[in-house]
């Protein structure tokens, strides 16, 4: 999400849309990712860090040399009241596309991402298919930069994600607590942001940190029963 801020700079001094410029800086963040990862000896984590860190500065450099109307806090940490009609309608077509791609290629994407060594064998297009994942990944960030901003959306993406993980066993049941966690999130942090008066997307994340830690808990509870029962079952 970092990555997307000179796209954004770009835009706004070509009179172009922003989600356009977003896009764009995001595919190029992940064409230049895959590419320095094939062809150096870097760790993937590294060129990341790299070239993510490095678009960001170069955003911010280009934002605070652009004369807009657009505030640099409303960027970073996002301005749901600034939310119209029309981002409604793309955030919300996005997601239907996404969702689309995902359930018609849920088995071949899940093979990617746990065992792509597997995947290459059976003869799946394992570059065409990351580089697709990474797409989908841009445009999903896009479609959040007004309402979450481009570093509290990080959050959005994978703390839900984790809860799911820390509290079931399965893909599907995964898949199932992490929507319901970013669901209710979103209500409450809304919710109680219009009540405390304070900025909606930094209370959801909040509300997502504390269930995180809530789930945390409850997964060392139940490995710590599953160990006290095993042991004595062992012991009989």
């Amino acid at each position: 999400s970092h990555a997307v801020l000179p796209g954004l700079a770009f835009a706004y001094m070509l009179g172009l849309h922003a989600a356009t410029g977003a896009f764009i800086a995001g595919l190029l963040c992940a064409l230049a990712t895959g590419f320095l990862k094939e062809n150096s000896r870097i760790k993937e984590d590294a060129v990341m860090g790299i070239v993510f860190s490095g678009m960001f500065a170069l955003g911010l450099v280009m934002l605070s040399k652009i004369e807009t109307d657009v505030h640099l806090l409303h960027v970073l940490f996002g301005n749901v009241l600034g939310i119209q009609y029309g981002d409604l309608l793309e955030a919300g077509s996005i997601a239907v596309l996404c969702s689309i791609i995902m359930l018609a290629k849920r088995k071949d994407f899940m093979l990617l991402c746990f065992d792509p060594a597997h995947a290459s064998v059976l003869g799946l297009p394992v570059k065409w298919l990351h580089f697709g994942l990474l797409i989908m990944l841009s445009l999903t960030i896009v479609s959040s930069l007004k309402a979450a901003g481009i570093i509290l959306v990080i959050a959005m993406l994978i703390a839900p994600g984790a809860i799911g993980f820390l509290l079931s066993r399965s893909f599907d049941k995964m898949l199932i607590v992490a929507v319901s966690a970013s669901v209710f999130s979103a209500v409450a942090g809304t919710l109680l942001s219009f009540h405390l008066d304070a900025a909606t997307a930094p209370l959801i994340v909040v509300i997502q940190a504390i269930l995180f830690v809530i789930a945390l808990l409850l997964g060392k509870a139940r490995s710590t029963q599953v160990v006290f029962e095993h042991g004595t079952q062992s012991q009989v």
